[in-house]
């Protein structure tokens, strides 16, 4: 599992010019159940998206394809961490150490 932080490094016009792009990207992978959750950070400078992944290998591949990305307004952070504990409802994402 992984937390994906982007920090925006643009003006907020150039984020919102992308954004139907970027909401496109995200679409394709919630359908092929890799992404979890995501969404905007308040103050609005960047977002936060959850997502399973065999391997950070796999996450930075995916990120190239952010038109974000592609277009240089955010900066990536990368954080794996190991999901052992979740509200009941979303058991089913539980990994077993």
């Amino acid at each position: 599992m992984y937390i994906v932080s982007l920090r925006y490094i643009r003006p907020l016009a150039d984020i919102e010019a992308q954004l139907p792009a970027h909401i496109a990207y995200l679409e394709h992978y919630y359908a092929q159940g890799i992404f979890l959750l995501s969404g905007r950070k308040e103050p609005r400078d960047g977002g936060i998206i959850i997502l399973r992944a065999p391997d950070r290998a796999s996450v930075e591949r995916i990120i190239q394809e952010d038109p974000f990305h592609q277009h240089q307004l955010a900066e990536y952070s990368i954080t794996q961490f190991l999901l052992t504990k979740t509200a009941d409802a979303l058991e089913y994402l539980r990994e077993t150490v």
